[in-house]
């Protein structure tokens, strides 16, 4: 197990009705799928609104399918939650035992004081292996995006015996896949000035958000503005600035361990379906094609879209896992 260090026990997160409403309702995401991987009636699939504590902070989680099945883990990025699933979910549900946690400081979780809870990477992975170990998850598929991938990536290099499948949707683990956008955050890596801090301040801004889920889209009609609405709340949240910027910072630990991340994709070969948004300015196309360099059998579709593939892609994705996970991950083989 990766050891969890002792932290105070956080406050209570703030809550608001109006985010509550948007973040717990989930919508139906049609599959367009042959009959062999036919998506679910997603009107009869119910999603459960969970928390757990996790030495003493209450991490929120959704939850859904049948316990015992094979399970699905989805790792969200920056700067949304398990909101970003909030589709996919009801369309895997009906055949996977589906679970997507907020990390501390995202979404519906604590939101911890900086000097009671370290906001890492590590730290991170700790939390989410706890809250699978609290939950019996034996084995499961992970589904990273962007945070999602270094948080995942742990866990898999820790515990490779018990990842079944890897569907990564824009999430890195190639230095090809980091271009000029990282320029002024290597900067802030390089000094940990107070001056560069603020430069990347700016990234937490509602104009910055609502340009990660717009920017490389196509027609941007298909991106709910619920999405950068619900995480601008958030982000504006008292303190949240300084988590992230916090996030930011530690994000140069992730690059380091690219190649022990690689080593694993080589020596494990687990199953790996690439649905990656090619228009992404944040993590360009470039980082999805190395994943059939160090795992030949990997499955790569680049999407016409950007950062957030799900809200302009979603059926397409639930159909490629769905037919993926059931090809790759036999049902009596993947379950808890």
């Amino acid at each position: 197990m990766i050891p969890i260090p002792p932290t105070r026990r956080p406050a209570r997160p703030l809550a608001a009705a109006l985010l509550a409403a948007l973040a717990l309702a989930p919508a139906a995401l049609p599959s367009r799928t042959a009959a062999a991987s036919a998506g679910p009636a997603t009107g009869a699939v119910q999603v459960r609104y969970r928390t757990a504590n996790i030495d003493g902070v209450e991490v929120f989680y959704r939850e859904a399918g049948r316990p015992g099945a094979p399970a699905i883990l989805l790792l969200h990025g920056f700067p949304t939650s398990s909101h970003m699933f909030r589709n996919l979910i009801p369309a895997l549900a009906d055949r996977y035992h589906v679970i997507a946690p907020d990390y501390p400081g995202f979404g519906h979780s604590a939101m911890p004081a900086r000097d009671a809870f370290s906001y890492t990477f590590d730290r991170y992975a700790q939390v989410v292996e706890a809250l699978t170990e609290r939950l019996g998850l034996r084995r499961y598929a992970l589904y990273v995006m962007d945070y999602g991938a270094p948080v995942g990536f742990r866990l898999a290099t820790a515990h490779p015996e018990r990842v079944t499948a890897l569907v990564v949707q824009n999430g890195n683990a190639y230095d090809e896949g980091i271009r000029d956008f990282w320029d002024p955050i290597k900067a802030y890596w390089a000094s940990g000035s107070a001056a560069d801090r603020e430069a990347i301040r700016w990234l937490t801004s509602p104009k910055a958000t609502h340009w990660q889920y717009t920017n490389g889209v196509p027609d941007p009609s298909l991106v709910s503005p619920d999405t950068w609405t619900v995480d601008q709340a958030r982000l504006d949240r008292p303190g949240n600035q300084e988590i992230q910027l916090d996030l930011f910072y530690d994000y140069r630990t992730n690059l380091p361990l690219y190649p022990a991340w690689q080593a694993y994709f080589r020596a494990h070969r687990p199953p790996t379906l690439v649905v990656w948004g090619k228009n992404d300015a944040i993590f360009v196309a470039a980082g999805a094609e190395p994943y059939r360099r160090d795992n030949p059998s990997a499955e790569i579709h680049l999407l016409d879209t950007g950062h957030f593939a799900l809200e302009t892609h979603g059926p397409e994705i639930a159909r490629r896992i769905r037919e993926f996970l059931g090809r790759a991950v036999p049902a009596k083989a993947a379950a808890n």
